[in-house]
């Protein structure tokens, strides 16, 4: 395990997810959100954001958590040795993102810029969310499909899986 690529819909629990694998591994752990995002919530030009990634590509080892750009996301699922697909029910995303909104008010979510907007930050997940959905999970599932022959791919799609998940790294 040296690049693993965490990925999937809005909400679906990729930071958590992402954070107790670094924990677990010793790997170093990449939001995207930070690279995409300055504080205050204000987007990098896309120039900026793809050199970023660029260089992340080249790293020996990472955890990247979150979904970038449709133009990088395929890149790193391909550089990537592991893929951790969080698929869960709609309705379990659109509960998360409402959770994250409401104790953002309390602690501000570790993988945002600083001082991003909440509310804009919980409409525009609201918004991803169905268009994720509708548009991008059908191409995930048929790229977990073909990947699986060439990679290891857990793809978790309830929160029993990814306990699971955590027991099997615990075993190995």
């Amino acid at each position: 395990m040296q690049k693993v690529a965490v990925f999937g819909n809005a909400g679906g629990g990729k930071s958590t997810l992402s954070k107790h694998l670094a924990q677990m591994t010793g790997l170093p752990l990449i939001a995207l959100d930070l690279l995409k995002y300055k504080p205050g919530g204000e987007e990098v030009s896309q120039a900026d954001y793809k050199a970023a990634h660029d260089q992340l590509m080249q790293q020996d080892q990472w955890i990247i958590d979150g979904f970038g750009s449709i133009d990088t996301v395929w890149e790193r699922l391909e550089v990537a040795d592991i893929l951790v697909y969080l698929d869960m029910p709609l309705l379990q995303h659109y509960w998360w993102v409402t959770k994250r909104f409401v104790t953002s008010f309390w602690v501000p979510p570790e993988s945002w810029p600083q001082d991003s907007p909440r509310f804009q930050s919980a409409l525009n997940s609201y918004r991803t969310v169905g268009l994720c959905h509708n548009k991008l999970t059908p191409k995930y599932w048929e790229y977990v499909a073909k990947a699986k022959t060439t990679k290891w791919v857990y793809h978790l799609q309830s929160t029993s899986a990814v306990t699971a998940f955590y027991q099997t790294l615990v075993k190995e």
